[in-house]
């Protein structure tokens, strides 16, 4: 399950725990939140302004 922040006020959006407040049972991934909701915090940001926090970070070069 993967993790989601808003960028404007640190809201986190957890996959593992939905937020039931706003109707989104623990389970519910991120892609299944509708494009229009809105950060329940701040109110400001869409979810295309969410940043995903658990994403494989990207591969480093040794190269000496």
């Amino acid at each position: 399950m993967s993790r989601f922040r808003c960028d404007s006020c640190e809201y986190i959006y957890d996959e593992a725990d939905g937020d039931p407040r706003e109707g989104f049972p623990a389970g519910t991934a991120f892609g299944d939140v509708p494009d229009d909701w809105c950060c329940p915090d701040c109110g400001v940001r869409e979810k295309i302004d969410f940043i995903p926090l658990d994403a494989d970070p990207a591969p480093t070069s040794d190269a000496d």
